[in-house]
């Protein structure tokens, strides 16, 4: 098995990528458990992986429409779906009704949805190996830091407000499909 054959399922850029989402997985598994730092930790080793996929694949011109695809994939699990879970599960100590964790689960909902249109439309505008001077719309990795910055503001106690914290997660899912330009890096 040649690690750096492009055709190759398991080069070493889709290893990264798998990689990617096999932490993305367990972080999900220790915040069902209420291990949240253990969550985090994963989840950044994940963020740590999106990097390092992307640079393996374009310095050994790996890059493939299946890698494409599978970077995706992961970015879907590790940036559009656990971090949300996450503050999802911080969120619910606030929460003083169940009318207002259904609501609070629908923005979730909604952000993963969000997360989910913006990577299919960045994936039906780029091809394979291009990579684009900004992104159009806040891109999914960075929805996710922002999302584990409202973690932090919220398990600090210095954003109490359940409704504050939910308008801003409207805020970061909106901001995924609009017009900003963000400068790659």
């Amino acid at each position: 098995m040649n690690l750096f054959d492009k055709h190759n399922r398991f080069n070493i850029a889709n290893l990264v990528t798998y990689l990617n989402v096999a932490l993305g997985v367990v972080a999900i598994y220790f915040i069902v458990k209420g291990d949240f730092f253990t969550a985090i930790i994963l989840a950044w080793m994940a963020g740590a992986c999106d990097i390092i996929d992307g640079k393996l694949a374009r310095k050994y011109n790996l890059s493939t429409e299946y890698g494409i695809q599978l970077d995706s994939f992961a970015d879907f699990l590790s940036f559009v779906v656990m971090p949300p879970f996450l503050l999802f599960y911080a969120l619910k100590s606030g929460m003083t009704s169940s009318m207002e964790e259904l609501i609070v689960g629908l923005v979730f909902i909604a952000y993963i949805i969000a997360g989910l249109r913006r990577l299919i439309e960045f994936n039906l505008k780029v091809d394979a190996g291009e990579v684009a001077k900004y992104f159009e719309g806040v891109p999914t990795p960075l929805g996710a830091i922002l999302l584990w910055v409202l973690y932090l503001l919220f398990s600090n106690s210095i954003i109490t407000s359940v409704a504050v914290i939910t308008l801003l997660v409207v805020i970061i899912a909106w901001s995924m499909n609009s017009k900003l330009k963000i400068p790659h890096p």
